[in-house]
């Protein structure tokens, strides 16, 4: 693996886990924020990086 750590991905309007991915620290060093679907909120929300 070397690098790359795992990450968990939360909603930011309901505040669930929804998704887990993994990065390379090195490389990208700010928190990751993608647009995923989120089941609860039934609809596409920004999901940011958590521990």
């Amino acid at each position: 693996m070397g690098n790359r750590t795992i990450i968990t991905l939360e909603c930011t309007v309901c505040k669930e886990r929804n998704y887990t991915t993994d990065k390379n620290k090195r490389k990208q060093t700010d928190k990751l924020v993608l647009s995923k679907f989120c089941p609860r909120c039934r609809t596409h929300t920004e999901h940011k990086e958590t521990k």
